[in-house]
């Protein structure tokens, strides 16, 4: 059986200032069909922008036992959903340094989603190479940051 194909990608121009246009895009692949999203936001973080496009990402899927392979360039994504995360359920979602999980209902929504799946598995990709589906899903993350900016005043 053919997977169904998730490429994520989120960004932030401005990350870490007062003032900032983050964005996010996801870019689904079954067989020969093809299907875009994207969207944004103000005054975010890219780490924010690279969980909300996984989660977006498994929310626009309605089968959810069809095998499905998640395409990630975060590692902070990718390490938080396949290894971290049990570790802060156990611990009361505080990490490694003993503070609070940044970004935990952003967690909490990806591995509730995660968990709807029959067969689902992360890859990591290197971001801006030669992987299609990765530089689709950058390409609509800036275009929802373009749109943000222009509105602008």
């Amino acid at each position: 059986m053919t997977s169904l194909q998730i490429y994520c990608d989120g960004g932030c121009r401005g990350n870490q200032s007062d003032s900032n246009v983050g964005g996010w895009g996801v870019y689904l692949v079954w067989g020969e069909h093809e299907k875009e999203l994207w969207g944004g936001e103000r005054d975010t973080t890219n780490n924010k922008m690279e969980l909300t496009a996984a989660i977006e990402g498994l929310r626009a899927i309605r089968n959810k036992a069809v095998p499905t392979d998640v395409y990630l360039d975060s590692a902070y994504v990718l390490g938080g959903i396949t290894s971290w995360i049990e570790g802060w359920k156990r611990k009361g979602w505080v990490n490694s340094k003993k503070q609070p999980v940044a970004n935990k209902e952003l967690w909490l929504a990806l591995d509730e989603e995660r968990g709807r799946f029959a067969d689902i598995r992360f890859h990591k990709v290197k971001g801006h190479a030669d992987n299609e589906g990765n530089i689709r899903a950058d390409e609509l993350a800036n275009r929802a940051m373009d749109e943000l900016g222009e509105g602008a005043s």
